[in-house]
């Protein structure tokens, strides 16, 4: 018993033991530079960016009321969302006459790559910077000596501030067009019933995107986060070093020569 129970104690010592050892060589401090604060930022602002485009949904609607007496006022309320594949979205239109009572329509346009897109950004974003973040606190040594890592680092970190900027510019042409295409109003004139005598179309409430709308902000800052972190990831680079040692070597060689010179 006491050999099992021994064996026992081990095993469950030694995932913690891994755990505190895997704690203990974090380097929290490097959270303080900025290379690693900012890439904390582009963390979050990655979840920001990615959930409240992702997560977003909505509501359009209008009222039909028809001239004749036997029908009721219809309501419409037409629900869409991300991808924000609108001309997928249903909706019944009301009809007001005595052959049929309505008819399967649909919401125009399809806005799902630019939408699509910036959210895939984001999600990739957020998977990066863990990476990276995990490099920075764990095996910074390797991170330093190895040029290859400050190097690829810096090329990923131009690509994602390209990719964030054409992402949000994007996102936020796409987002003006589904609320144009969203609009109370824009609904009621795809509807055939509103343009005769025979009925009387009210707009319904207007769509709240301002969940929408911070995603671009969101975007937009993450673009920023990453035009700023260019700086500090080139600065642990070999261009930066090498910039400074011809700067350096340039230095030295004109004072030679002013020595030189003042000699002669």
């Amino acid at each position: 018993m006491s050999s099992t129970e021994s064996s026992s104690r081990t095993a469950d010592k030694s995932p913690r033991q891994q755990v505190d050892r895997l704690l203990v060589g974090l380097r929290w401090r490097r959270l303080e530079e900025p290379l690693g604060f900012i890439k904390v930022l582009q963390w979050l602002f990655a979840i920001f960016a990615f959930g409240s485009c992702g997560s977003y949904s909505g509501e359009t609607g209008a009222t039909v009321r028809c001239n004749n007496e036997a029908k009721d006022v219809s309501t419409i309320i037409v629900s869409f969302g991300y991808p924000f594949r609108l001309n997928r979205v249903q909706y019944e239109m009301p009809l007001c006459d005595a052959e049929s009572t309505s008819k399967t329509m649909h919401l125009m346009g399809d806005f799902s790559a630019p939408a699509e897109f910036f959210v895939t950004l984001g999600i990739f974003s957020f998977f990066y910077t863990i990476a990276a973040l995990v490099l920075y606190l764990r095996f910074h040594n390797i991170y330093t000596e190895n040029r290859r890592f400050p190097l690829v680092d810096f090329c990923v970190t131009v690509s994602f501030t390209f990719f964030w900027l054409v992402a949000a510019a994007a996102w936020g042409k796409g987002l003006t067009d589904v609320k144009g295409a969203t609009r109370p109003s824009s609904l009621t004139a795809a509807m055939s019933v509103c343009h005769g005598e025979e009925a009387v179309c009210s707009a319904g409430a207007t769509p709240s995107m301002g969940l929408a709308n911070i995603s671009v902000l969101f975007g937009f800052i993450s673009f920023f986060l990453w035009a700023g972190n260019c700086w500090f990831v080139f600065k642990e680079t070999p261009w930066h070093g090498q910039g400074q040692d011809q700067g350096q070597g340039a230095g030295q060689e004109s004072a030679a020569e002013q020595g030189a010179v003042e000699k002669q």
